[in-house]
């Protein structure tokens, strides 16, 4: 039973690193129309940033964790401002924005690896949360609960601030037509350009995260992310964030019980299958509304 709930808790941990990925990703696509292939790239340049600012600025976890957000933040806004505000002038579509898309995703994933000298990089010892918390039996490292955390935070923060604000409508209605929108009064440039850096943000703060939690600070480390946060969008439904994050949680615990106990060669493969039978049986996701079109 203790193995269980130990796992249990190792996959809600790693879920919430989907779920939080998943819930920038998601946003991006629900607002913006983007099925922006280079969103993982986001969260790679984060923890490259936070690791950085530790290494070589000496700053503390909270204030590198912060620069890596910050970081994904803004390299989201630019490849935003750069790649896809032109598209969006010429009405070139989401054709015309997931190969430029592309474009990015293979550029930034070259300069990661050039920062990162091809390796595979770890967060210096003692600079990070390595704690490990007594649960009764169970001995749980912090971190995790660091990411259980936040991806709460990040969730009931996005909801509140998407269903329950005048931005939030706002966004909204950029989402669904943004030529109406702006003739009720909304500024769809400036939603757009705080959509892009919201989005970026949550995933860079997943990035961080997971750098910390595996030790592995890699321009990989975002295509990872990039392939369950995907999954979790599909799966929970892109225009509500708390369908994916539930979506992301569900996977990390369905990717870490199948380890332990059916083969770790599973793990992958059953999360596609699940992907997969949502596609085919339930597009629209657990959360997804029937009736949602983008005009």
């Amino acid at each position: 039973m203790q193995l269980f709930i130990e796992q249990l808790i190792n996959g809600c941990a790693l879920g919430s690193l989907y779920a939080m990925f998943a819930v920038g990703f998601g946003l991006v696509f629900a607002t913006l129309g983007i099925l922006n292939a280079a969103h993982g790239t986001y969260a790679s340049w984060a923890a490259i940033a936070a690791l950085y600012a530790t290494e070589q600025m000496g700053l503390p976890f909270p204030l590198a964790l912060l620069a890596g957000v910050i970081a994904g933040g803004v390299l989201a806004l630019v490849v935003d401002q750069i790649g896809f505000q032109p598209l969006r002038g010429r009405g070139a579509g989401m054709m015309g924005a997931l190969i430029t898309s592309i474009a990015f995703w293979i550029i930034l994933d070259s300069l990661a690896g050039l920062a990162t000298g091809q390796q595979s990089l770890s967060f210096p010892p003692g600079t990070t949360p390595s704690r490990m918390l007594h649960l009764g039996p169970i001995l749980l490292p912090g971190i995790q609960l660091v990411s259980i955390g936040a991806m709460l935070l990040v969730t009931l923060g996005m909801h509140m601030l998407m269903r329950h604000t005048r931005f939030g409508s706002a966004m909204r209605a950029v989402g669904w037509n943004g030529t109406a929108a702006a003739l009720g009064g909304v500024n769809p440039r400036m939603v757009v350009v705080a959509t892009a850096f919201l989005a970026g943000a949550t995933s860079g703060l997943a990035g961080v995260l997971a750098g910390v939690a595996t030790q592995n600070v890699s321009f990989a480390l975002g295509q990872g992310l990039m392939l369950k946060g995907f999954a979790a969008v599909v799966v929970g439904g892109y225009d509500d964030v708390r369908g994916a994050a539930v979506a992301g949680v569900s996977l990390g615990v369905l990717e870490v019980m199948s380890a332990q106990y059916l083969s770790s060669s599973l793990r992958d493969g059953i999360t596609y299958v699940l992907l997969l039978g949502f596609l085919l049986l339930r597009p629209r996701g657990l959360f997804g509304r029937a009736a949602f079109v983008r005009a």
